[in-house]
């Protein structure tokens, strides 16, 4: 597996970061939330020569797809997002494009996923987990085989996503971290939709401390 990380412009005041996953054998890739700087991302995917096979979103905020039209023009993709922020790709109400000085955009998603779901991109299995609270269809995507888990803006280095935005909640982001996420190994690496990546087990006393009744 090839794994590349981009820190894109959106618009928005701290970069988000864009994942490529790539089946260095068959050359079957997959964007993670690309929320900007496009021509970077194609830049890299034709050094690895890649084939898009889909464009997933981890969540329906506009710094997480301001580049997801342009780069389907350009490369391809099936667009993947989670059936409950589906709604948020086209309203700019749940998605805070013009927030965040981007224009409104009618977007689609070519499928709407569900928990549990299991993608494949070459020979790499990907299985969907529904992680709401930051967004209502907010989802993170974990490769068992590669001990990772994409997060998206729900769990972050040191911290969790944002709750007081349309959809959100503080009560599910906390039930989606403890008891989908800290329930990963301990050695699972975290790729977060901002800042740095981490592991599960540096995050799992925060959330004990917090939450001493969970196990």
């Amino acid at each position: 597996m090839i794994l590349k990380i981009l820190k894109v412009n959106s618009g928005f005041v701290e970069k988000t970061n864009c994942y490529i996953v790539e089946d260095e054998n068959t050359k079957d890739a997959m964007v993670i939330d690309p929320g900007g700087s496009v021509d970077d991302i194609c830049e890299l995917l034709d050094i690895l020569e890649a084939k898009v096979k889909y464009i997933y979103l981890t969540h329906c905020h506009g710094d997480h797809i301001a580049g997801v039209k342009e780069l389907k023009e350009r490369k391809g993709g099936k667009i993947l997002i989670h059936r409950d922020d589906a709604e948020g790709l086209h309203n700019s109400n749940i998605n805070l494009r013009e927030h965040i000085g981007l224009t409104k955009e009618n977007l689609e998603a070519d499928s709407r996923i569900d928990d549990n779901d299991i993608l494949h991109i070459g020979n790499i299995e990907c299985k969907v987990i529904h992680t709401p609270g930051h967004t209502a269809g907010g989802s993170s995507l974990y490769l068992e085989k590669e001990r990772l888990v994409f997060t998206g803006d729900t769990l972050f280095k040191g911290t969790w996503g944002r709750t007081d935005l349309p959809t959100g909640d503080i009560n599910k982001i906390m039930q989606s971290i403890c008891n989908k996420l800290l329930v990963l190994p301990d050695d699972t690496i975290v790729y977060p939709g901002h800042g740095e990546m981490t592991r599960i087990r540096y995050e799992e006393p925060i959330y004990y401390n917090l939450m001493p009744g969970i196990e």
